[in-house]
């Protein structure tokens, strides 16, 4: 981990503070973000700010609800940006850094069109905790690895954790 994302790691638990179900949500995010984008071969840089973005990718559930009374992901989306910008500012990311990792979290509810391959990575890191956490049904979820997951690293996280394989034993 770099000192960047570890001062990044420790702002979030921080701006979350009270709310363990969003450190926790963010964490495991963050450790799927970045198991898929090694396994995807990502560089160092861009994989760095793709943790950045996987940090900070809920960082207006807060905010929304407090404001709309909602931490739905198209308010998260309009939100999050401006709050993403504020807290990686001062933590030694460029201002193109912070604008990549700006988008993806005000994308990462936006399935079509994805805007590259961090983008897909952030959406497949989500969809695996929120599948387990939001309880999908089976069927849900080979839905999800259908029309989700395009990564092979992704693909194969998301159907080994959910038991979807084949009658032959391969995965979905």
């Amino acid at each position: 981990m770099t000192e960047r994302i570890r001062k990044l790691y420790l702002d979030m638990i921080g701006f979350d503070a009270g709310r363990p179900d969003l450190i926790q949500h963010f964490t495991k995010v963050h450790a799927y973000a970045r198991l898929i984008g090694e396994g995807e071969g990502l560089g160092p840089h861009a994989l760095e700010v793709l943790e950045a973005a996987a940090l900070v990718h809920d960082i207006a559930i807060p905010l929304c609800e407090e404001k709309y009374g909602s931490g739905a992901g198209y308010l998260q989306e309009r939100e999050g940006p401006a709050l993403v910008r504020e807290i990686m500012y001062g933590l030694d990311f460029t201002e193109a850094e912070i604008e990549r990792a700006a988008v993806l979290v005000g994308e990462h509810h936006t399935y079509q069109p994805i805007d590259g391959i961090d983008h897909q990575i952030l959406v497949e890191a989500d969809f695996i905790v929120n599948s387990f956490e939001n309880g999908l049904s089976r069927e849900a979820k080979l839905r999800t690895l259908e029309k989700i997951f395009r990564t092979n690293t992704g693909r194969t996280v998301y159907a080994a954790m959910f038991g979807l394989r084949t009658d032959d034993g391969g995965a979905v």
